[in-house]
């Protein structure tokens, strides 16, 4: 739902999005969709109870802290193909060394990666 407050450009920008969802996959022109999320990596200190016929398995949610990864997702909404890819950061530098990567092999024969920014 687009707010009454949003103006002219917004729904425009919003429009060119949507319309290139709804376009034919082309694969010298795939749409690709990236986002990343940074994680807490965590260990169990503790283990689980395992489930029992009159007991659902017991969980005890103390957790030891193991640092933090970033979690970068690619897809592409039109072909159905998706990759998962885990750093240790989340700098410029990674995002750029991801997207090196992607264009000097899955995308290295098409004319243009057009991109989405989030998914």
């Amino acid at each position: 739902m687009i707010s009454p407050e949003a103006d002219a450009e917004f729904i425009a920008s919003m429009e060119e999005v949507l319309d290139t969802y709804e376009a034919l996959y082309n694969s010298e022109y795939p749409v690709l969709c990236m986002d990343e999320q940074p994680v807490q990596l965590r260990k169990e200190v503790r283990q689980p109870i395992p489930a029992t016929r009159k007991q659902a398995r017991r969980v005890d949610y103390e957790y030891e802290r193991c640092g933090t990864a970033s979690v970068f997702l690619f897809t592409e909404p039109l072909s159905g193909w998706r990759e998962v890819r885990v750093r240790d950061h989340r700098t410029k530098a990674d995002w750029a060394i991801e997207m090196e990567r992607l264009l000097t092999t899955r995308y290295r024969s098409t004319r243009k990666v057009s991109s989405s920014a989030t998914i």
